[in-house]
């Protein structure tokens, strides 16, 4: 029995909240209200919060000379989107890989004005401006804004090292006679280091070029850039 009068009491608070809620959501699906609620307003400022890219600094600023014999430096990207490397010709190591990254960089973006490359090399001495067009030849580079840099060793070292704060140096015990960092700098139109957070909300700063969620974030990350 008192079962019973259990049911017809939750049946009773159920007729009562129709009579009372659903004319107001009809209204609001007649006025397009359903999707203006201040909780999905909400989610979407979050979401457009998380994608920002934070901002490390300006860049360093370099001079250099490209496989055309032609003077190259940040004023040639200003207003530019490009992403940075440091390299050498006859690496046996990571290079190659880093290149194979930087290629599918160029395939995804090729076409787009705004943007570009800086490949870097470390060997200068070995790297001349004629080393490095047969090295895009050979790698079959299509875009006119990959620049090949080359020129003084020490400026380069201080670049990568103190610049950036990539390491490269030499080292005879290793194949090749010099090794370096792997990592790519992606730098916005402004001429600022930008860069994710980790998965610990810390600033990535750079992007690992010999990784594959690596080169997928920076492709995701230039395109956040190139809307901005």
């Amino acid at each position: 029995m008192f079962k019973n009068k259990s049911y017809i009491g939750i049946s009773f608070v159920i007729l009562i909240f129709g009579i009372y809620a659903i004319p107001k959501i009809v209204d609001r699906v007649k006025n397009g209200d359903v999707v203006k609620g201040n909780r999905l307003d909400n989610v979407g400022v979050k979401s457009s919060k998380d994608a920002k890219l934070l901002t490390i600094g300006p860049a360093p600023k370099f001079e250099l000379t490209n496989q055309d014999n032609v003077k190259v430096s940040n004023e040639t990207y200003k207003g530019k989107v490009y992403v940075l490397e440091f390299f050498f010709t006859t690496c046996p190591s990571i290079c190659p890989k880093m290149n194979m990254s930087m290629l599918e960089i160029e395939k995804t973006f090729f076409g787009n004005p705004n943007f570009g490359i800086v490949s870097i090399t470390i060997d200068p001495k070995h790297d001349t401006p004629q080393v490095l067009k047969d090295h895009a030849k050979l790698l079959g580079v299509k875009s006119t804004n990959w620049n090949f840099l080359t020129g003084d060793r020490n400026v380069i070292m201080d670049l990568s090292n103190k610049g950036f704060n990539l390491y490269a140096g030499e080292n005879d015990k290793v194949s090749g006679g010099f090794e370096h960092s792997g990592l790519f700098a992606l730098i916005d139109k402004d001429g600022n280091i930008r860069c994710r957070k980790d998965e610990f909300g810390n600033p990535s700063i750079y992007y690992d070029g010999l990784d594959k969620k690596g080169v997928r974030d920076i492709q995701e990350d230039i395109k956040i850039l190139l809307a901005e």
